[in-house]
């Protein structure tokens, strides 16, 4: 046994320090999880030292096994096993010609050049035809269908041109360092940044650092180091300026050789791109310091970009190819759109996914789509006026493309704005009877009802697709819109207040193209929502949408399973397993998933969680929907927090079901006068709702506690010690933040929250988790459509609950109590930290020996459930539980 664990420690001899029972169990069971390859999943409760040992753990059999397969490789000769001088002639040979397409390539250039040629002619005609020397460069290049039925021969003249001169970019040959993939390479990613900047802290702890090769990737917003671009604001803007300024950069690039081929003149007009981008060098350079420097999180890479003056977004996205190690966000990995973006290639490597808890929804959530009404208006009306004024100048086969987005974009806006031969919608507002004029009209439909009652069903919207992306319509329309708006002297300014968030043309098209590519999805796959407002002055200002949900992950995943040798799930806490199954890979048999799970580090004497079922003045606590709201029971909340506030050390941290209700009872307190006398022994901070503020928030709250909490050991007796931090299931404090010692000596969870019933998008996926749809269909016997109405009211969602059987209402609860397990968890961070739980709602208190299954508590993890106190008589019990914890505590530090 002992020569057993000798070797173990060995394996993981990159932990910085002696690893605890626990983590050694865990870093054995993801380690054989890779040997074995497939899905696995491995919990182990925050605070547990998970990071380092998935680093530790995952990377050293990286090492192993290239070490393996490098020594299998040198008993073969280095060639498999094979000795080439045994080969006959004719297959050296063979091998020796790389490139059998040498002779194709003349031929296809000769063509090519031919195609060029006339290109000209084309353009001269086109000058003939009256077109002004201004408008040439927003014409589209004739766009060629040799064969309709045949996607694959689809292709425009721009792309047989510019492989003409690829051999002559200097783009291409700046950055066409050929790079060997790096095998059995390591993709780790997570919900967040901050998450993110944490691994990459913990891996700079462990020789892996210096022995492997490791690049952060980050969204645009985050990297961006051009002010210009970054003053923007929102992401959407950002990335739609970002791309335009690499197409413009092309776009004068292949203007200029059209005119001269000369190397120097065409340097010198491709530089009118990002301004981070123009000297290439500089990319060379920062990929030299990212190797030499190691590790970087993105602040990092942000930085290193700003003092080189290159763009740190597309040098990380470079380092990919050579990298061992590649930490990301959810999005850039889940989504196969932004895989392909980035190049990642999964075959055979290894995903780690942390956080995993709410893996299916986030998944699928990647996939959902969704354009304005005011996005439908710009796009048609830029499409139309491009239309309007190069009809004449188009090839057919843009024209009939062109004609056919219009043909999408108008049906769409029929729908919105409920125009007569709008069939489905008529049919709604009689049966409705939605007759006020702020009421919303929401209701889903299913893919192939609505391309049928939209009656678009003739349209090939795969090769539509193709046509947006191959024939640069998105940004030649843009880019006429832009010089339209100029001449006309409409000013930026007046641009994006007219689209605030949602971006300006470009960000609708993709939109747009978006949702195509979203009825492009089987029928049962996804649902469609339709949201519109009746017709009123508000109308404009509340605006209406189509949007794509996607249902089921199961397809999506498996593209993902299939490609990696091995796929690990990762989380503080990951039950229930079987939903997860179900929901993303139920192919896999129950008994071919590899599952681990560990207990926590922490002592059972350093944690004191306890069901509130009774506030001070004897009313019992009832959070629930229908009687959350009322006065009496934000008061006596108010009432139990100052009793906390005198009792509990340091930092309270409240956790609320959303930032309405934190509104409500906040106000409820300050007209009350409870506010004021909380104040007189902690000072209180609020989560913004702001994501950029909450740091500064954090950092005055930290600051706060420590100043007060040295003071009070000086004086002895203080007015104020330490502060309360009133927070939200959901937000970014309760997602990753880590509330250690002072800052979360106590938690109080208030109420179950549940997620709002009157959300259309949740309900849709409740109705597909239990296998039925709603039974308020309404049915358009005219053109047998069908569709789910829903009223906004709550009353609604819980009628759709109750008739739930089983697995909607467990998927329901399961969502609430795993934001319930994710906020309480942020407590205890280390072995040596403590801190007190308080479930504060009567739905919590049972008696242990009568709880059903789905009780909330049988929900938790089990290192709380195994030292909750279930049930306390009255308030003065539950004080003076906390005093005494608090008293051993004060006395054993």
């Amino acid at each position: 046994m002992e020569a057993k664990e000798e070797e173990e420690v060995v394996k993981f001899s990159a932990f910085p320090f002696k690893p605890y029972s626990i983590q050694m169990e865990f870093m054995n069971a993801l380690y054989q999880s890779l040997n074995e390859g497939g899905v696995s999943m491995l919990e182990s409760p925050t605070g547990t030292g998970k990071t380092m040992s998935v680093i530790c753990s995952a990377l050293q059999w990286v090492l192993d096994r290239r070490r393996q397969e490098e020594s299998q490789e040198a008993c073969g000769n280095g060639n498999g096993g094979v000795d080439l001088d045994d080969e006959p002639d004719w297959l050296r040979n063979f091998v020796v010609n790389k490139d059998p397409q040498v002779k194709e390539d003349k031929v296809k250039n000769k063509k090519d050049k031919f195609r060029y040629s006339s290109g000209k002619a084309d353009k001269k005609e086109k000058e003939s035809k009256g077109i002004y020397v201004d408008d040439k460069e927003f014409l589209l290049e004739e766009y060629e269908s040799e064969d309709e039925g045949d996607l694959g021969s689809v292709m425009s003249k721009r792309k047989a041109a510019k492989s003409m001169h690829n051999s002559s970019s200097e783009d291409e040959s700046d950055d066409a360092e050929e790079k060997e993939e790096k095998k059995f390479k390591v993709y780790f990613c997570s919900r967040t940044h901050s998450q993110l900047s944490q691994f990459i802290k913990e891996l700079k702890k462990t020789i892996f650092a210096n022995e492997m090769t490791v690049v952060s990737l980050g969204s645009r917003k985050n990297l961006c180091i051009n002010k210009d671009v970054l003053s923007l604001g929102n992401s959407a803007r950002i990335s739609e300026r970002c791309l335009e300024l690499q197409k413009k950069k092309k776009n004068e690039a292949t203007k200029v050789k059209n005119i001269r081929v000369g190397a120097h003149t065409r340097r010198k007009k491709a530089s009118s791109g990002c301004p981070m981008l123009r000297k290439h060098k500089l990319q060379h350079e920062f990929r030299n310091e990212l190797s030499e420097q190691g590790p970087l999180d993105i602040e990092d890479l942000a930085n290193l970009g700003k003092t080189l003056g290159t763009c740190p977004y597309y040098g990380s996205r470079s380092m990919v190819v050579r990298a061992d190690l590649v930490v990301l966000p959810y999005q850039s990995l889940l989504s196969k759109s932004s895989r392909e973006a980035l190049g990642l290639n999964l075959k055979s490597n290894i995903v780690i996914i942390d956080e995993a808890h709410n893996l299916a929804d986030s998944l699928i959530s990647m996939y959902d789509s969704k354009i304005t009404l005011s996005q439908l208006e710009n796009v048609h009306s830029h499409v139309e006026r491009y239309f309007v004024r190069f009809r004449n100048l188009l090839g057919p086969a843009n024209r009939r493309y062109i004609q056919t987005l219009m043909v999408l974009t108008q049906a769409f806006l029929r729908v919105l704005l409920n125009e007569k031969n709008a069939n489905l919608m008529d049919s709604y507002h009689d049966i409705g009877q939605a007759s006020e004029e702020s009421r919303t009209s929401d209701f889903t439909m299913a893919i192939n009802d609505f391309i049928f009652e939209l009656n678009i069903d003739n349209i090939n919207l795969i090769k539509l697709l193709k046509y947006i992306k191959e024939s640069n319509i998105m940004h030649k329309v843009n880019s006429y819109g832009e010089k339209v708006a100029n001449s006309e002297n409409i000013s930026a300014l007046k641009k994006i207040q007219e689209h605030g968030e949602e971006g300006g043309c470009l960000s609708a098209f993709q939109a747009l193209a978006d949702i195509l590519l979203s009825l492009t999805n089987n029928d049962s796959d996804g649902r469609l929502i339709i949201s519109r407002s009746s017709s009123s002055s508000n109308f404009r200002k509340q605006g209406g949408y189509i949007k794509f949900v996607m249902l089921s992950g199961e397809k999506i995943f498996s593209e993902i399973v299939d490609q990696a040798h091995a796929v690990l799930l990762v989380g503080g806490t990951l039950q229930p397993i079987e939903e997860t199954r179900e929901r993303l890979f139920p192919w896999l048999p129950p008994n071919q998933l590899h599952f681990f799970s560990c207990g926590h580090i922490v002592p059972p004497d350093s944690i004191l969680p306890i069901a509130v079922s009774r506030g001070p003045s004897g009313r019992s606590f009832d959070f629930s929907y229908s009687s959350r709201s009322s006065t009496d029971m934000m008061r006596e909340l108010g009432l139990l927090l100052c009793n906390l506030v005198t009792v509990v050390p340091e930092g309270i941290v409240v956790f609320f079901p959303s930032f309405d209700y934190e509104g409500k009872v906040y106000e409820t307190w300050e007209s009350s006068g409870i506010l004021e006398r909380i104040t007189r022994k902690k000072h209180i901070f609020r989560e913004p709702r702001n994501n950029m503020d909450v740091e500064s928030v954090l950092k005055e709250y930290k600051d706060t506690i420590c100043a007060l909490s040295s003071v009070s050991r000086e004086a002895n007796q203080a007015s104020h010690s330490g502060a309360v931090l009133l927070a939200v299931v959901g937000g970014k404090i309760s997602e990753g933040i880590n509330l250690s010692d002072g800052m979360g000596r106590c938690v109080v969870m208030v109420g179950l929250p549940y997620a709002s019933p009157s959300d259309i998008e949740l309900l849709e996926r409740i109705k597909h988790i239990e296998g039925f749809r709603n039974s308020k269909s309404i049915e358009n016997t005219e053109f047998g459509a069908s569709c789910d109405v829903y009223s906004g009211d709550a009353q609604g969602g819980f009628d759709i609950l109750r008739s739930c059987s089983h697995r909607g209402k467990e998927y329901y609860e399961n969502l609430c109590m795993k934001a319930v397990n994710q906020s309480i968890g942020r407590a205890i961070r280390h072995i040596n930290d403590y801190a007190t739980i308080l479930l504060v709602d009567t739905r919590y208190a049972s008696d242990s020996s009568k709880r059903s299954l789905s009780h909330p508590v049988n929900k938790l993890p089990q290192w709380i459930k195994d030292r909750l106190v279930p049930s306390t008589n009255n308030y003065g019990e539950v004080h003076r539980l906390l005093h005494q914890f608090f008293k051993f505590k004060k006395r054993s530090c």
